[in-house]
């Protein structure tokens, strides 16, 4: 931090590094605008705003609005499908700057060293990577994980690490019946993030009263009331598979404001094309008639304030300059984009500098399935899991096998550790032929399988075997769709590009097959989720979650 360069900087006694000349400044303090200039540091920070700046290099901005770069207060990056660095390339150009993390998806499958690879690209990225400590690894002992990290493995990695948040505490029941290793890992931290779907009343006041400090699993209007009246700061996610924005929009309000944030959870590169990320949340805040203060407010500086980042969300003297140059307003129309003072679209990496994946490859070792492994019982009633399109959340059904659109699900153990397949049905996916499977799988991310047939759904889960991860469709013994992701069997080191391409061509295949979901893939890999509501199934088998026991 050089104080001299800054306060010589803002009196124009120096010249500045960078000034973005003739900005059209939108204050987040009260609303109004002025047209000034921006000038910053070398050190990346904001020294001054007004008139007369020179800069070493200048941009001008004349009829372009400078906002404060905007925040994804909850992700899990591996989830983009792309490495933390092909994340950036995409999230910068939709004026992101700042992103809470937690590599728990990861850390499922390769433990703690999950969070070293975390911690070592947050060094070299660009944009501001908050690693979080994943709490719930597994999430419950109803699944079978690759590996497990425990309240000792926690306290080890915040002693080095003491700024990082202790990541959403899934773990509710931990929780409300004072698990030991549960009360132990949040013992250790001053910042928790929560996870409590559908929880309410005294059970919400004890799982807050712990330190929780936010929740981003509300689906329900007064539910997230209820949480903001106790404190919570309500993350209101537009992931791939969860969309709760339009849900609840009444809540986005001038007094609501600072405590609500945005984020995605997780968002895939062909949903990065086609429906950006925080930037059109903004936008379809404001189409719904959300003050543009409000929308604005809440990308930015409410969730700093909510994250304890005080260094940014306004454009003002001090602040990082984090700079996001829009078009429009209304419609969040991102033309450039400044990250810590430096030019998004200059930012590049060499190889060398990245951290090595290696420790990512090989990790599935379940054997070549059979047809036969999933064979089912399809006579008389059974319990069925009902899929809500765009919704976590399923439903405990109980319906004949044989009813229309009650399909074969299978979970199988990936890790090689003891070959369990846990065996169900569900309903809602629409598929008239063939299977899909993925190795998204949370939290666990075991194969997860959806078919009519059972040969259909052993060549989809042997093909995803051989690519060591990623999502298939199979129709008549054929592979129709495929997106190989080697690493963890969760993300690729391929171009956003060409994922892209690869999750089009699957999209095609999984709707000629007769998928009526809009996103199959991710809704599945909550099926095996054994924390969110109502009824899921594991590689252990299935699971009721309201009761939170294995179903027998």
């Amino acid at each position: 931090m050089n104080l001299i360069e800054r306060i010589e900087t803002a009196r124009s006694e120096r010249k500045a590094a960078l000034v973005v000349k003739n900005a059209r400044i939108f204050h987040l303090t009260d609303g109004s605008f002025e047209t000034a200039d921006i000038a910053i540091t070398g050190d990346g920070v904001i020294a001054g705003i007004g008139t007369g700046y020179e800069g070493e290099r200048e941009l001008d901005a004349t009829g372009l609005t400078a906002m404060p770069g905007f925040i994804d207060a909850h992700l899990h990056i591996e989830s983009s499908l792309m490495t933390p660095f092909e994340f950036e390339r995409c999230a910068l150009q939709h004026g992101v700057t700042t992103v809470a993390s937690d590599p728990h998806e990861l850390a499922n499958v390769v433990g703690t060293t999950a969070f070293q690879y975390f911690f070592d690209c947050a060094e070299k990225l660009a944009m501001t990577l908050l690693v979080r400590l994943s709490s719930c690894v597994p999430a419950t002992v109803f699944e079978t994980s690759g590996a497990n990290i425990t309240a000792d493995d926690l306290e080890q990695w915040h002693a080095r690490h003491p700024k990082a948040a202790l990541a959403e505490l899934m773990n509710v029941p931990g929780v409300l019946n004072k698990d030991a290793q549960t009360l132990r890992k949040i013992n250790s931290f001053d910042y928790i993030d929560g996870h409590c779907p559908l929880v309410s009343g005294k059970d919400l006041n004890a799982y807050i009263s712990v330190g929780v400090r936010n929740d981003h699993e509300s689906s329900q209007l007064e539910e997230a009331r209820e949480k903001i009246r106790r404190g919570l700061q309500v993350f209101i996610r537009e992931g791939s598979a969860a969309r709760n924005l339009e849900a609840f929009i009444p809540l986005l309000t001038l007094e609501n404001a600072p405590f609500i944030a945005f984020c995605t959870d997780d968002r895939n590169p062909l949903d990065l094309q086609e429906m950006g990320h925080i930037d059109k949340m903004v936008a379809r805040a404001i189409q719904a008639g959300v003050p543009r203060l409000v929308a604005y407010r809440i990308a930015s500086l409410s969730a700093a304030h909510g994250l304890r980042l005080f260094d940014r969300g306004l454009i003002a003297p001090g602040m990082r300059a984090d700079i996001a140059l829009l078009s429009d307003l209304d419609t969040c129309t991102v033309e450039r984009v400044l990250v810590g003072g430096k030019f998004a679209d200059e930012i590049s990496y060499q190889p060398e500098e990245m951290p090595s994946l290696e420790p990512f490859r090989h990790t599935i070792k379940c054997r070549e399935m059979q047809p036969s492994d999933f064979m089912q019982d399809t006579t008389g009633v059974h319990p069925v899991i009902g899929i809500r399109d765009g919704d976590l959340v399923t439903d405990h059904l109980n319906l004949p096998a044989n009813s229309e659109d009650v399909l074969s699900v299978a979970v199988i153990e990936r890790y090689g550790k003891n070959g369990n397949i846990g065996k169900s049905f569900v309903r809602g996916f629409g598929l008239k032929q063939g299977a899909i499977a993925s190795s998204v799988g949370h939290d666990s991310h075991n194969i997860c399988v959806v078919g009519t047939n059972p040969a259909d759904m052993a060549v989809a889960v042997n093909t995803l075997r051989k690519s060591q991860g990623g999502f298939a469709v199979v129709n008549n013994g054929q592979v129709t769709g495929h997106v190989p992701l080697p690493l963890a069997g969760l993300f690729s080191d391929a171009p956003a590009e060409t994922i892209a391409e690869q999750l089009t061509t699957l999209r095609e295949a999984v709707r000629d097959c007769g998928c009526t979901l809009k996103e199959p893939f991710l809704q599945m890999a909550f099926i095996p989720l054994p924390v969110i509501p109502h009824l899921k199934l594991t590689d252990k088998g299935l699971f009721d979650v309201d009761k939170f026991v294995l179903c027998r």
